[in-house]
């Protein structure tokens, strides 16, 4: 499907400067070498539409023999998504998942009640030098979903639909944009594009969804008159038409959002639930470590370990 971004009103110089409802610095984390970029939850906003997490990985580079080796650790109440730029990771699940994921291909795990995960570098990746640059968000369920099964779903590249139009290609992700529906089961209305600007060029967000953002990964864009470089997060006031414009050096951004949930949601750790007493149980039956009675189970792949319960986050 294509669309002509000049037929689309608010042309980045038509956009008031109060378009723009939040904009978010990232903070960054150094893990030993490897940096996260954190852009959810931040101090002034929880959510963009469901999602409540976002963190851009890397980009980090690894002599041979070197990798990521996230141990197995829980979720409730959350779907993870994983999409990457560069590198590839090794995901395995206690519902029995063991998928690699490489770039333009999506992981999307459901936690629901409970699900027990681990993502590392698979030995494909560590028999050489490598390189890992991604995108890795949550999006927090509806109270209907909190207590669903967990499931996992991965889709390649090829199965995610393309939208071009000179200057773009925007690949969808998650969910639906532009008359196109992405593949991935989904409890919410929701949608999750990975864009590619040429210089200057102008590209529309979906009108159609209640609440959007953006987030630039590389290159710059101008709103209203403001250039915003990489490495920041825009959210946007609900109901505007909003275009935007590659810099001169050309653009690449994840645009996301979606319906909003009916409240705010408690989080804490790996967990998140509408009731701290859901969140309670959760760190209860973890720390209790009683493998596949109760809330959780270690991968069938990935056991000889796991990540404690922290004393505090």
């Amino acid at each position: 499907m294509s669309w002509n971004p000049a037929l689309t009103p608010g042309c980045p110089d038509e956009i008031g400067p109060g378009a723009i409802e939040t904009l978010i610095i990232p903070r960054a984390r150094d893990l030993g070498g490897f940096e996260v970029r954190r852009a959810l939850p931040a101090p002034k906003r929880q959510m963009v539409g469901p999602f409540i997490f976002f963190d851009q990985m890397g980009p980090a580079e690894f002599l041979t023999g070197q990798g990521i080796d996230v141990r197995p650790h829980p979720h409730i109440g959350l779907g993870t998504v994983t999409y990457l730029y560069r590198g590839s990771f090794q995901h395995r699940d206690s519902t029995g998942a063991d998928q690699i994921i490489t770039p333009g291909a999506l992981n999307w795990m459901i936690a629901g009640r409970g699900v027990t995960h681990s993502e590392r570098s698979p030995d494909a990746a560590r028999a050489g030098p490598s390189s890992l640059l991604g995108i890795q968000t949550w999006i927090a369920l509806p109270e209907s979903h909190e207590d669903m099964a967990p499931v996992f779903e991965h889709h390649e590249q090829g199965a995610l639909p393309v939208i071009r139009d000179t200057g773009i290609t925007a690949r969808l992700i998650l969910g639906r944009a532009y008359g196109q529906t992405a593949p991935a089961t989904l409890p919410s209305d929701t949608f999750y594009l990975d864009v590619t600007l040429a210089p200057r060029a102008r590209f529309p967000l979906p009108d159609d969804h209640e609440d959007r953002g953006i987030y630039v990964t590389e290159g710059s864009i101008r709103i209203a008159g403001q250039d915003f470089e990489s490495g920041q997060m825009m959210v946007f006031r609900p109901g505007d038409a909003i275009t935007v414009q590659a810099g001169d050096r050309g653009a690449r951004l994840m645009a996301l959002g979606g319906e909003t949930l009916n409240g705010p949601r408690h989080i804490w750790w790996n967990f998140v639930a509408s009731s701290r007493e859901r969140i309670e149980e959760a760190k209860r039956q973890w720390r209790a470590e009683r493998w596949g009675t109760g809330l959780f189970d270690l991968p069938p792949t990935d056991r000889a370990e796991h990540i404690p319960l922290p004393e505090r986050t």
